[in-house]
């Protein structure tokens, strides 16, 4: 089993179990997302857990401190919950879709709008929300990297 967290706020999860995926909204608060997690504990899942950077150009401190915060807290419930976890930078995952870059501090829309599309390209069977998209992303990435590791 395979889980991908974008840890943002706005973030999501996103599980591929057997070949069954599945996508949610962040919950709201540490204890939240220790329960969506918990069900999926096992020697045999690993997480990809999106890497955020400290510093985003353009970005404000308050947002960025959240985001930290978040990141922090989910990876202390992964810790707790034992579960094997792999952290992967934006850039690098992102950089397997070849959809170009964000630009630092253009408007975030577009971007979030673009990779939504890719994500639902991706995944025809699921409703792909804003917040959902980068998770979905994110694990369509570590599926690929699995494979790798194991041929």
């Amino acid at each position: 089993m395979i889980i991908a967290i974008d840890p943002g706020k706005s973030g999501g999860l996103a599980i591929q179990r057997a070949n069954e995926v599945s996508a949610l909204s962040m919950p709201p608060t540490a204890t939240d997302i220790a329960r969506a997690l918990e069900p999926y504990t096992g020697s045999e899942t690993i997480v990809y857990l999106e890497h955020v950077p400290p510093f985003v150009p353009c970005a404000r401190a308050k947002n960025m401190f959240r985001l930290g915060e978040s990141f922090g807290a989910i990876l202390g419930i992964l810790a707790a919950l034992k579960l094997r976890t792999v952290l992967v930078r934006p850039a690098k995952w992102q950089a397997r879709f070849a959809l170009g870059t964000r630009s630092a501090c253009a408007s975030d829309s577009d971007w979030k709008n673009k990779l939504k599309a890719e994500a639902q390209r991706r995944f025809p069977q699921i409703k792909v929300t804003l917040k959902t998209a980068d998770a979905l992303l994110l694990l369509d990435y570590a599926i690929t990297q699995e494979r790798i590791q194991q041929s």
